[in-house]
């Protein structure tokens, strides 16, 4: 039988429309400098960088702080040298690294060519190394900041914490700054193995730090209960990792409500990006990752992932606007 021929028309449905990811300002500033995020390595868990650059682009993190370099090269302490404890582990390296020379040489500009900030830490066993050592960097290509290591807990010589005393402490600071660019901030990085941190903060930037680093790791140590002797060779070395973060917050939420003007690089056992964020509502302009890479060099990237999502979840729009946000009245949260 034939008959009318049905017709349908086609009516394309058009395809839900794309968005974009949101983006939210990661920028952070230390001082004069501007990085692009707060997320940074932290100084001695990976040398200058080309280790974690198999894993990931060192430049896209905020920047890369390299292990404290010394005017010599120097074969560090005896081993073992490292043990893990709980929640964290020891390690009794003592300033191992190639010396001023061979950092120079290959280290900085490896760092600068493949387009990453570096702060440089810089460590000495008197005013006058730290003051040669800022010397030395002046005007070099790639340096974004000093990050001066007057805390380390692990050197032979306990009298060489500078960071105990303020005076010393003080005395460090004006040398490096008096020997550093105008426009190159200087952090000092400072020790909870004190009695006030404040203080030792406050004198510091009185000295002429632009800015703080907090904390180094905590002088611990540990027994072998089959030898019944210290574990590290050097027997005390630094504790670092998840077991020192409640300390690094307090420390920076005193420096933070004390001086809320100056800048803070946050580190002490930041493994994720609520991590980093705690550090960040203490007082912490940017977080260092370190401990953290030994068992996951993607370590630092994945924080910044995360720390990104963390905000978001919390309305921040700015990392800058989390900064410090735990110590405002005025919130409405």
């Amino acid at each position: 039988m034939g008959g009318p021929v049905a017709r349908f028309s086609v009516r394309t449905v058009p395809a839900p429309e794309r968005t974009a990811e949101p983006r939210y300002d990661l920028a952070t500033r230390l001082a004069s400098v501007e990085l692009p995020n707060p997320v940074l390595t932290a100084s001695g868990c990976a040398a200058a960088g080309r280790e974690l650059q198999q894993f990931f682009d060192v430049a896209a993190l905020g920047a890369v702080v390299t292990k404290s370099i010394m005017l010599e090269p120097r074969s560090g302490r005896a081993t073992p040298r490292m043990a893990e404890t709980p929640s964290g582990m020891l390690n009794s390296i003592g300033l191992q690294g190639p010396g001023i020379d061979a950092f120079l040489a290959h280290d900085l500009p490896w760092l600068h060519e493949h387009g990453a900030r570096a702060v440089v830490s810089i460590a000495g066993g008197s005013v006058e190394e730290y003051a040669e050592l800022a010397g030395r960097l002046r005007g070099a290509a790639g340096l974004a900041a000093l990050e001066v290591n007057i805390s380390c807990p692990n050197v032979a010589n306990r009298g060489l914490v500078f960071a105990c005393d303020a005076g010393a402490a003080a005395a460090v600071v004006s040398a490096v700054r008096a020997r550093t660019a105008p426009g190159v901030p200087v952090f000092a990085k400072l020790s909870a193995d004190v009695t006030d941190i404040v203080a030792i903060a406050r004198a510091c930037v009185d000295a002429g730090a632009d800015g703080l680093s907090m904390i180094n790791t905590l002088l611990g140590m540990a027994l072998d209960l089959d030898t019944m002797r210290p574990v590290l060779a050097g027997v005390t070395g630094g504790l670092s990792g998840p077991a020192i973060k409640p300390v690094a917050v307090r420390c920076i939420w005193q420096v933070h409500a004390a001086l809320p003007d100056v800048p803070i690089i946050g580190m002490g056992g930041v493994r994720s990006g609520l991590d980093a964020l705690e550090l960040m509502l203490a007082g912490a302009c940017a977080v260092s990752v370190g401990t953290a890479v030994f068992g996951d060099p993607g370590a630092p990237v994945r924080v910044l992932r995360e720390l990104r999502e963390a905000l978001s979840a919390r309305g921040f729009g700015r990392a800058a606007d989390a900064v410090g946000y735990a110590h405002r009245t005025d919130r409405t949260t």
